[in-house]
């Protein structure tokens, strides 16, 4: 990606008021509603949208609990500024993919996924179940099987990371699910992992993820995952070039 935004479509609500609070959130996001604005009343909004009354306020609720929207008596409905917006949620995730997504917000991913995942992998290793270990090697066998650019590779992937964050008995690991399935999707629309130097690499690494944790190596499975992290994050043109975030040295990086 070098420069601008890059859209990644979800998939549409399934009911009238989650259709509505996705609409209205994507212009949220998308700056269509500024922060602090009013949204217009409910007859132009139940109008616009053609649903009823209770449709509408059901949306607007949905949007307060996740923190774009917050109801003022005498004054409205109000956008709150970017810093209540709850972005561990699916939807406010999916949306700004919806929107589209530059590389700082792609940093920004890396970023918490860095804070989180090494740290689970780590945990996953001194807590795994057999049943863990086979969860993993399921996922991994997945990869191997399908074409890099396939959605089958994509979600083998991401249930492989999300085996990771249960593995580590830590609920709140399993609860960043939605920030790994983001970044996971971005990365692959943006540079699915198709040459095949790239797709051993990638496989190499989740291999080395899935041993460490068998074998019980806390710290290779630390390193092994932020070696993933990060080899997502150049696939995709950025290099991370804050001096905090530079990739460190692996202590798997020389395995055969």
């Amino acid at each position: 990606m070098s420069s601008g935004l890059v859209i990644i479509p979800t998939r549409r609500a399934h009911s009238n008021h989650a259709e509505v609070a996705r609409s209205i959130g994507i212009d949220i996001i998308a700056g269509r509603y500024a922060e602090g604005s009013r949204l217009p009343g409910d007859a132009e909004m139940t109008a616009h949208f053609g649903v009823s009354r209770p449709v509408l306020r059901e949306s607007i609720k949905t949007l307060v609990a996740k923190g774009l929207l917050t109801t003022k008596a005498r004054v409205g409905t109000v956008v709150r500024g970017r810093g209540f917006w709850n972005m561990f949620d699916a939807d406010v995730l999916a949306w700004h993919l919806d929107v589209g997504i530059d590389k700082q917000f792609l940093g920004d991913l890396a970023e918490i996924r860095l804070a989180i995942e090494p740290r689970a992998a780590a945990l996953a290793a001194a807590r795994r179940s057999e049943a863990d270990i086979a969860e993993l090697r399921r996922c991994i066998a997945i990869m191997r099987k399908e074409p890099s650019d396939s959605d089958a590779f994509a979600d083998g992937d991401l249930a492989l990371h999300i085996a990771v964050a249960n593995a580590s008995g830590n609920p709140f690991m399993r609860s960043a699910d939605s920030v790994i399935e983001a970044a996971l999707r971005a990365s692959f629309v943006l540079s699915a992992p198709v040459d095949p130097m790239d797709r051993e690499t990638v496989l190499s690494w989740h291999q080395r993820i899935v041993d460490a944790i068998a074998e019980g190596n806390a710290e290779d499975a630390a390193a092994a995952m932020n070696a993933v992290i990060f080899n997502g994050v150049r696939r995709h043109g950025n290099p991370m070039a804050d001096p905090a975030l530079q990739e460190p040295a692996t202590s798997t990086e020389n395995k055969d």
